[in-house]
């Protein structure tokens, strides 16, 4: 089976923080990481089987590796409007569903990018070049946009989950 290398992954997904309408902050005001981890099963103590998270160092075909976003606002003002744009790195499909929702609107792009909407509104083409209803494999990317502000020296996390395919 083909292995891949989740840091490649990571590359691919890069995280970018913007402030919606407000101005652009200074550079380092609010942090954020990524982190992949997968669950494996293991037989504890008592002979019960648990899952515990892992960093996903190799991934196979069919494994859901779980992306957890932590952003942290350095600033000494209140972020207000934070936008956390996440792109699903390339031949991983988002898991319908597994986005959190800390106090977000999340919504998806199956452009790359380049517009994002609830997914009930989502749009690509057939074969014949008709409009149809997204599916989850279409997304590109996920925008999560925080209501609440995140306080200064306080932060969050969203994540969301991805299969290998």
């Amino acid at each position: 089976m083909k292995s891949i290398v989740v840091t490649t992954m990571l590359i691919l997904a890069l995280i970018s923080a913007a402030f919606g309408s407000d101005p652009v902050p200074e550079k380092g005001k609010v942090e954020v990481n990524v982190i992949a981890e997968k669950e494996i099963e293991v037989i504890g103590p008592d002979g019960a089987t648990v899952k515990q998270r892992v960093p996903a160092e190799r991934v196979i075909p069919g494994d859901e590796v779980i992306y957890t976003i932590t952003f942290t606002n350095n600033g000494d003002e209140p972020a207000e409007n934070l936008v956390v744009n996440n792109p699903i790195p390339e031949h991983m499909h988002y898991v319908p569903g597994s986005a959190s929702d800390h106090s977000c609107v999340i919504t998806f792009s199956v452009d790359n990018g380049k517009s994002f909407d609830l997914p009930e509104n989502l749009k690509v083409q057939d074969a014949g070049g008709n409009p149809v209803a997204a599916k989850a494999t279409n997304y590109t990317n996920i925008r999560w946009t925080i209501s609440q502000s995140v306080a200064p020296k306080s932060g969050g996390t969203v994540s969301y989950r991805a299969r290998l395919e």
